[in-house]
């Protein structure tokens, strides 16, 4: 009898933890997140790397799987959520940001998402140097991106056309990283 209930208070000890979809880089990535009230699974997740050194690993989680772009953009929730795997100037991590948008946009985009995207500049440098383990989160949800660092809304940006534009760095025509697009997109 005795070991029914250990056997029992087991179980429920490993339902009450999160459960973990995957190990990538040393990270332990949850299986789902919680965005804007919306439950999002893992859909995939690679390591960016420069050089020869590994940045942060990208993880893209999604209301349901989307094996390209045009599934990804077409879902109303969505999180890319960086995990640092070094640290980061607030320099070097903007710059990498608004160059991928750029590479990754049409002039005319980037003009019409110019105000958000310097939002986006002034909230990612509040952060200052990114350390490693830190983790920031680009949440969409109900037509915003918010921003978040290690679980702390630090602040957010209004409108569909920027975080379109944003998801491009990494799953766009001429994503930051060939090898991480797949990932992300659970190839």
């Amino acid at each position: 009898m005795r070991h029914r209930w250990l056997l029992t208070g087991v179980t429920l000890l490993a339902l009450a933890v999160p459960a973990l979809a995957a190990e990538v880089a040393g990270v332990k990535l949850q299986e789902t997140a919680s965005v804007g009230g919306k439950e999002l699974v893992l859909n995939g997740a690679g390591v960016r790397t420069r050089m020869v050194f590994k940045v942060y690993v990208a993880a893209l989680y999604l209301p349901a799987k989307a094996a390209d772009l045009p599934a990804a953009l077409a879902q109303s929730t969505r999180r890319v959520q960086m995990t640092l795997l070094r640290n980061v100037g607030a320099d070097d991590l903007v710059g990498a940001l608004v160059d991928g948008m750029t590479a990754n946009n049409s002039a005319q985009e980037m003009a019409a998402v110019k105000a958000q995207t310097d939002q986006l500049v002034s909230i990612m440098k509040s952060i200052g140097e990114a350390k490693t383990g830190d983790v920031v989160a680009l949440d969409f949800a109900d037509g915003e991106t918010r921003v978040g660092h290690n679980g702390k809304a630090i602040g957010a940006i209004a409108g569909a056309p920027f975080n379109d534009a944003l998801l491009k760095i990494w799953l766009g025509d001429k994503p930051v990283q060939a090898d991480l697009k797949k990932a992300m997109l659970g190839g």
